[in-house]
């Protein structure tokens, strides 16, 4: 059985201005799998994390939604916060309710509403999300550049001057006239 805990971020009045946080936290309360839900001021700060760490332990949450501004913001962050506190990073997911609710409407309603069901889709999203683990595939930094034209030429300067290894081709005097 999923145990979710959602957290609602005001993101200062970015959000709070347009969505009504504390309607997005009740309302999520009541979803199935969610025993945990709050809004806080500034979810990235370090009561934030905090806070979202001592759910975890408290609540002994399976999975994280956080609903605040975009993921390529915070992601990280978040994911850092649930490590932390013990929990695969990959079972935390956001929800991005500044930039697909609070900027892009003027009626608290409407966006509240929205708010409401982008938090449902993603507590459903984590409760189907597996533990994984990060990996590292080392790179090759080489590259071939086929063409002799302006083209080639400049993407091979530019493969250059990026620090990767360079090596010449020469026809053979056989294939030349092949």
């Amino acid at each position: 059985m999923s145990r979710i805990g959602v957290f609602i971020c005001h993101c200062g009045e970015n959000i709070a201005r347009t969505v009504d946080t504390a309607a997005v936290a009740a309302e999520s309360a009541k979803l199935p799998g969610v025993v945990h839900s709050v809004d806080y001021k500034y979810m990235c700060s370090d009561p934030g994390q905090a806070m979202i760490k001592q759910a975890i332990a408290e609540h002994q949450l399976t999975g994280v939604v956080v609903a605040a501004c975009s993921p390529h913001m915070h992601e990280k962050t978040f994911r850092r916060a649930v490590a932390g506190a013990g929990l695969n990073p990959f079972l935390c997911e956001m929800a991005n309710i500044r930039e697909h609710c609070s900027w892009i409407h003027e009626d608290r309603e409407k966006a509240t509403e929205k708010a409401i069901d982008a938090v449902r889709m993603i507590v459903e999203k984590v409760k189907h999300n597996t533990p994984l683990k990060t990996i590292h595939i080392p790179v090759t930094r080489r590259a071939l550049v086929i063409g002799g034209g302006i083209a080639g030429i400049q993407a091979a300067l530019d493969i250059a001057d990026g620090g990767a290894k360079s090596s010449s081709w020469k026809r053979s005097p056989r294939s030349a006239g092949t």
